[in-house]
């Protein structure tokens, strides 16, 4: 059986006038976006000491000659990153369910918990950094390893995880009870019901937290660079100095641009993804 309905006149014009209003709405946006930025470029191009900025900061020379140092140390900041972020989802789910317990058995559990994320949050990563690198080696003791690298990412782990744990916990509070309820009504136990029903739900509506908890990750590998390794910013630092030109800095900058924008993306692609969702299973 074939379908004979086909469009009103007046539901056409409407259609008309939903395009013509978007393209209107297109048309003005694009147009107050180029004369915003044009003047904005003119009066940097045109401020006094731009020839002066130009020079330091923009340098074509000194770019190309910064580069494959720069690069060879932003690879240590990417695999910082990957070898960190798996460490910090274990410890941080295990703080949040420790934090998240009942049972009189884990009361030590949820204290240490409570302390390491109030503890650590109120440290700044960078002294963290410093004084893991710097203090741990310090100690001299036997079986632990002396390497610089190592202890940074030792300390963006644990201040990294003390944040994440804050973000699960979230994300496990946000369940309504009557999931639990539901699960102790099955037979389930509290450990099966938070690991069966619970912690997925959770993990599940906390991705685009998590996701930019991570763009911060990337970008905050640069801080290994106060200890001394030899990263992308130190790369930078070091050509600076000698050459007496921060274009490289302006080069690191690009290079986390580049790595963190598709991630930064993705973390609203999943967001607005995530609100469709809720949306259309309220209606």
């Amino acid at each position: 059986m074939t379908s004979n309905w086909s469009p009103s006149a007046r539901e056409l014009e409407r259609a008309r006038v939903r395009t013509r209003l978007r393209w209107r709405r297109t048309l003005i946006a694009a147009t107050v976006s180029a004369v915003v930025f044009t003047v904005l470029t003119v009066l940097v191009l045109t401020s006094p000491g731009w020839p002066s900025v130009q020079e330091l900061f923009f340098n074509g020379r000194h770019a190309r000659d910064s580069f494959d140092a720069i690069l060879e140390g932003f690879w240590i900041n990417v695999r910082l990153f990957l070898v960190c972020q798996p460490v910090i989802l274990v410890l941080a789910l295990l703080l949040a369910l420790a934090r998240s317990s009942r049972s009189p058995w884990l009361v030590p559990a949820r204290v240490v918990s409570v302390v390491y994320t109030d503890v650590v949050r109120g440290i700044p990563t960078i002294l963290l950094i410093v004084l893991f690198a710097f203090g741990i080696p310090g100690l001299r003791l036997q079986g632990l390893p002396d390497s610089a690298l190592f202890w940074c990412g030792v300390a963006l782990i644990v201040s990294y995880s003390a944040y994440v744990a804050e973000v699960f916990r979230a994300g496990i509070d946000s369940i309504h009870p009557s999931q639990l309820n539901s699960a102790y009504a099955l037979g389930l136990s509290r450990p099966q019901a938070m690991r069966f029903v619970v912690v997925p739900q959770a993990v599940k509506r906390v991705v685009p937290p998590l996701l930019n908890d991570f763009v911060s990750l990337q970008k905050d590998t640069a801080l290994v660079a106060a200890a001394g390794v030899f990263d992308a910013l130190f790369a930078a630092r070091d050509y600076g100095n000698f050459n007496f030109n921060y274009t490289p800095l302006v080069v690191v900058a690009g290079f986390f641009i580049v790595m963190t924008v598709p991630l930064a993306r993705y973390c609203d692609w999943l967001q607005r993804r995530w609100m469709e969702r809720e949306r259309a299973g309220a209606l």
